[in-house]
């Protein structure tokens, strides 16, 4: 190429002038990071007048509150044993592992549900074995008699007057 091509811009690695400029990018992000900041107040501000207003219209408290600082609103522990149960959950992870030890030794052990009525809970795997062997109940077929001991001492009798 000789001198008088690239003075006249003929140029091959020259970019395009028509392009976006530097200038622009700078501008947008300036205007984007301007924008975030003006965000931030906004919704710290909107936050700041609920606060306020929520302060400000929060019902009495109650006069039976014996509270050293009125302003408050913390249950003290001696309180909390008073409440009805259910109460909130303070400890968890111990109250859940309490909970399914309790689970876990009925699931596995012997033990009456209602003694009056001769209902007995037996351990899971107790349980598994009896239906493995004697197979779930079934509900009998529509238009079928259910076995009962009458309709079993006639069906006897019936068979016995054949012979």
């Amino acid at each position: 190429m000789s001198n008088d091509a690239i003075e006249r811009g003929l140029n091959h690695e020259e970019f395009e002038r028509e392009d976006l400029s530097p200038k622009g990018i700078y501008l947008f992000l300036v205007g984007l990071v301007v924008l975030c900041v003006v965000a931030y107040f906004a919704v710290d501000g909107v936050y700041t007048v609920m606060d306020a207003y929520m302060r400000k219209h929060q019902p009495a408290l109650n006069p039976l509150v014996t509270s050293a600082n009125p302003n408050t609103r913390v249950v003290t522990q001696t309180d909390v044993r008073s409440f009805p149960e259910p109460r909130l959950e303070t400890d968890e992870r111990n109250e859940i592992y309490n909970f399914r030890l309790q689970e876990e030794q009925k699931l596995h052990s012997y033990g009456w549900v209602d003694q009056n009525a001769g209902i007995v809970r037996i351990p899971i795997d107790r349980a598994m074995e009896l239906i493995a062997q004697r197979g779930l109940p079934t509900t009998p077929q529509a238009g079928t008699v259910p076995p009962s001991t009458v309709n079993m001492t006639k069906k006897a009798a019936a068979s016995a007057n054949k012979k």
